[in-house]
């Protein structure tokens, strides 16, 4: 093969901001893969072995949370969760999400904070905070 034909070789690292971009995707993806009812995939395709969290609802495992997380989708089938905001910084990325368990529902802002190693997800912190119905901001949660 010419120079100009040859395959790149995988070992070719991607720059930063291709990085950046990879982190951003995967934690979207692994977020509305749960949110689906497909935690144990999502799991197994981002999360590295030695995964925790920070969710004070269940152990620290990623097991007992990809548990959690199905249990929820089947207790919610219709659940929408909407991204709105990803932001990265080094090995971080936060996604900043509206989720609707139940159509018409005013919903629940979402904050989820991924730390990676290389492409796997190594660490997760969440929190959220029901939206009211009735709230005197004019600006809203988003």
């Amino acid at each position: 093969m010419s120079p100009a034909t040859t395959p790149v070789a995988s070992s070719v690292r991607p720059s930063g901001r291709d990085t950046t971009r990879t982190r951003k995707d995967a934690a979207v993806a692994f977020l509305r893969a749960a949110a689906s009812g497909r935690a144990r995939e999502t799991f197994a395709k981002h999360a590295a072995r030695g995964f925790r969290h920070h969710n004070p609802f269940f152990p620290g495992d990623g097991d007992s949370l990809a548990k959690g997380m199905d249990d929820n989708a089947a207790q919610f089938p219709d659940k929408i969760l909407e991204p709105k905001h990803v932001l990265a910084d080094g090995d971080l990325v936060a996604v900043h999400s509206l989720v609707h368990l139940e159509p018409g529902d005013a919903g629940i802002a979402t904050v989820h904070v991924f730390r990676f190693e290389g492409d796997r997800i190594v660490e997760l912190w969440d929190v959220g905070q029901e939206i009211p119905t009735d709230s005197p901001n004019e600006n809203g949660a988003f």
